[in-house]
């Protein structure tokens, strides 16, 4: 097998979970070609993989009109369809992914084991070994599928020098020097329900200071910022503010060198424990045994309600889910990792 054609088009943590499929595929046919189609927000990610060869950008936004959809339906087919592949990976399963897999000239196409809104007829469901285990492992059933061992599960992603440098810099103009020992903290998830309230994160910033640890809050949008301000104003000693300030590449080479990142079930928590780097995860909707993070399953917090991993956005019965996981826990955990 020559060219492969995967479409995972979003969200991060979920892109960053389906990374190890292309070095899967690499790993058993090294002179394959990889084609990657992905949406905006993990456009950057997926192209510091040195496994992916060539990124397709795909712009939901502007399919959303009668107009927009003529205007660039065009490109984007001849962009698939300048080379013939010999596998489709759907690793979305949705009918967006299912449109564009479609579109994909290949005699196999293959979707994971829970496809939806019809893309199971355009892919093939693979039910493997792993069908109720971690999502990792139910993308990566899709690549043993094509005849790939998975002897080694990579989430390798490059940083140019560059980036490193501005990571450095961005810290120094903080107040901070990053050769200093440092924990991130990542703040908010998209979710309102995987997010820890912003007191217990002053709570343990103050922790970590006490331990000659600088805290560093990670994030970005709004909400985020919001947060960070909260938990600066909390605190007994304000922490490193780095949400809104760093890229996607800069925030890799952060998680890289941190001593450990705790936070929700969200992108930079995942691809923290995906680049091997010790991970605090604290779940409420969602269960450790799919989404908790890859590797270190026993560095997942899960809160103790009886309706945990209902997979609701919100919570139905408005509690703050996540604030049943106390300080005194997450603290006991840090220790035990540091």
């Amino acid at each position: 097998m020559k060219n492969f054609l995967i479409v995972k088009l979003s969200a991060i943590g979920d892109v960053i979970h389906a990374l190890p499929v292309a070095y899967a595929l690499k790993e058993q046919y090294p002179d394959s070609h990889i084609t990657w189609v992905v949406e905006p927000p993990a456009f950057e990610l997926v192209s510091m993989s040195p496994y992916i060869d060539e990124v397709i950008l795909f712009e939901k936004k502007k399919f959303k009109s009668i107009g927009g959809f003529l205007r660039e339906y065009g490109p984007i087919k001849r962009k698939i369809q300048k080379r013939r592949y010999d596998a489709v990976l759907d690793l979305q399963g949705l009918f967006k992914s299912a449109a564009i897999a479609r579109l994909g000239q290949a005699p196999v196409k293959l979707g994971m084991c829970n496809m939806r809104e019809f893309s199971d007829k355009i892919s093939k469901p693979v039910v493997g070994a792993h069908a109720n285990g971690h999502i990792v492992e139910r993308y990566l059933d899709v690549a043993r599928a094509l005849g790939c061992p998975v002897n080694e599960v990579r989430f390798t992603l490059d940083v140019p020098d560059r980036e490193a440098n501005l990571a450095h810099q961005i810290f120094a103009q903080a107040g901070a020097n990053m050769d200093n020992p440092y924990v991130v903290l990542a703040v908010g998830a998209n979710w309102p329900n995987k997010r820890w309230p912003t007191e217990y994160f002053a709570a343990l910033a103050d922790f970590l200071y006490d331990r000659q640890l600088i805290p560093v809050l990670v994030g970005g949008g709004m909400v985020d910022e919001q947060r960070a301000a909260e938990i600066c104003s909390h605190s007994e000693v304000p922490p490193l503010n780095l949400v809104g300030r760093t890229n996607f590449k800069q925030l890799a080479y952060i998680l890289q060198n941190t001593r450990l990142t705790v936070g929700g079930d969200t992108g930079p928590v995942h691809l923290s424990a995906g680049l091997g780097t010790p991970t605090i995860m604290l779940m409420g909707p969602t269960d450790a045994n799919r989404n908790g993070p890859y590797g270190q399953l026993h560095h997942a917090i899960e809160v103790d309600r009886p309706c945990r991993y209902c997979w609701q956005r919100a919570c139905p019965k408005q509690l703050d889910c996540l604030a049943a996981i106390t300080t005194e826990q997450v603290l006991k955990k840090v220790e035990e990792i540091l």
